[in-house]
């Protein structure tokens, strides 16, 4: 049995060889077996296979096997002969299964987390790429949005991948800088890489995860060099004529907090989420406000009907000519999702709320799953509110998030929203301070009175809108179990 499992395929077709039509098979070995009317025929990928191109739809492998009576045989001592075989696959999603990435353009960044980035970079990514044979262009983040500035002028024909070895920030930054420029439909389709090297690495936990598989570099990095692809959403926040875009969560309220304060405690790694979120917990804070949302099918119970008054189309009605030039630039990139909110069935919820949670994907954190029912790429994001909890509630219902159990709690509201509104409060007991609006473990906004509060932000404490594009990104991925 144990043998049976170590001969299993992971890549089981019907494919053209040299222009015959046979059954494909790659095992767990490394041994690509098929079947001619010569009998049959294997290659053992890590001894005879030197590489592989794709032209077209084939696929053409450069092997060196042993001669025999003009046929071949697996490599055992004769003389070794190079020989191309040519595979066509039946489908563009097998012809997919072959794609490898050749050339990866790399961001570190020294700063996040630990500052332990380099060292995993040259221990662990750099040798694994090298093996590989991969192409490497390595880019260290100097300084905040450094990673988006590169990305926004970079000639992208040079690569088949942007790899971040970095928390989620520089992803997002990433993103942000495709999404930028003037060719954006082409350049968001950059397939995306994540090694976990920062505090949070939400996004690379929940991609290895989901696969079933330890959110370890090496596992990251093997991911990337098979060259496995996924669709992820995309969400917009729009504020007046600002524009943001998010791949990860958004937080008002008690996590954003825990996120964006503990920030004093970084020297302690992502044990300073603990420590800080106890503190959090035990002097509670409540935001007035209010929440609007069109609520996924399935979700419509939620809240009371409301009208869609968001009026957040930007108009560029009172620009003056020295703004011209840079408004039209800007109109050349991505302006967010084509959807006509006001026809939409829209809810909302009154506050106070002790905390406001959206995510896009299951994992906020290698510790926390936030969104337990998140999906990459089906066009919701993932929303966890709590409106009123006891301490010790709290306390047992955050002891539950490493395993996404919070959501049970009977404090918790948790559904899917296609697109969301929020209409930040002051704080209950001192309406003389506001709120941290966080986007992805950045701040978006701050209230009076918060954390750093005097320190200028990308958006007002204000009234924003968040809608989502479903499966815009491409992301570097395990194949799923």
């Amino acid at each position: 049995m144990e043998n049976q499992q170590e001969n299993s395929s992971i890549i089981s077709e019907q494919v053209k060889v040299n222009g015959n039509l046979t059954a494909l098979s790659l095992t767990t070995e490394g041994k690509l077996q098929w079947t001619t009317e010569k009998g049959q025929h294997s290659l053992t990928v890590e001894k005879e296979v030197l590489g592989f191109t794709i032209q077209g739809s084939k696929i053409i492998i450069k092997a060196v096997t042993e001669k025999q009576d003009g046929c071949f045989a697996s490599a055992g001592g004769g003389a070794l002969a190079r020989k191309n075989f040519v595979f066509e696959p039946l489908s563009d999603e097998s012809l997919h299964l072959w794609w490898r990435p050749k050339r990866l353009f790399i961001f570190v960044n020294p700063f996040g987390g630990k500052k332990s980035a380099l060292k995993i970079y040259f221990d662990v990514v750099k040798p694994l790429l090298e093996d590989a044979d991969v192409q490497i262009t390595v880019q260290e983040t100097k300084y905040q949005l450094h990673a988006k500035e590169v990305v926004c002028a970079m000639d992208l024909t040079k690569y088949d991948g942007i790899v971040c070895v970095s928390g989620d920030g520089i992803l997002v930054e990433v993103v942000n800088g495709l999404l930028e420029r003037e060719d954006w439909k082409a350049a968001i389709k950059m397939p995306l890489g994540t090694v976990p090297a920062g505090t949070g690495n939400g996004m690379v936990k929940s991609t290895l995860d989901s696969a079933g598989e330890p959110c370890t570099a090496s596992n990251a990095v093997v991911a990337i060099i098979r060259g496995h692809k996924c669709s992820l959403d995309v969400a917009t926040i729009l504020q007046g004529d600002t524009k943001f875009f998010s791949v990860l969560m958004f937080a008002w309220g008690l996590v954003a907090d825990i996120d964006i304060e503990s920030e004093k405690y970084r020297w302690m790694g992502s044990a300073r989420l603990d420590f800080y979120g106890l503190q959090r917990m035990l002097c509670l804070r409540q935001y007035s406000g209010r929440i609007s949302f069109v609520p996924a099918p399935g979700f419509e119970a939620y809240g009371e009907p409301t009208r869609y008054n968001g009026e957040f189309t930007s108009t560029h009605s009172s620009i003056n000519p020295s703004q011209e030039q840079h408004v039209k630039a800007e109109q050349y990139s991505y302006q967010g999702p084509d959807v006509d909110l006001t026809n939409l069935e829209w809810r909302t919820i009154n506050g106070p709320f002790i905390s406001v949670w959206l995510h896009n994907v299951p994992w906020g954190g290698e510790d926390t799953m936030a969104a337990p029912d998140a999906k990459f790429a089906d066009g919701n994001l993932d929303l966890i509110l709590i409106k009123d909890c006891p301490k010790l509630g709290l306390l047992a219902l955050m002891t539950n998030l490493s395993d996404g159990g919070h959501v049970k709690s009977p404090h918790v509201m948790y559904l899917k929203v296609k697109a969301f509104i929020l209409e930040p409060g002051q704080r209950t007991k001192d309406p003389t301070k506001g709120g941290i609006i966080d986007i992805d473990g950045e701040v978006l906004a701050r209230g009076n009175g918060t954390y750093k509060h005097d320190q200028k932000t990308l958006m007002t404490y204000d009234k924003l809108q968040i809608t989502v594009d479903q499966g815009l990104a491409t992301l570097f991925c395990p194949v799923q179990q």
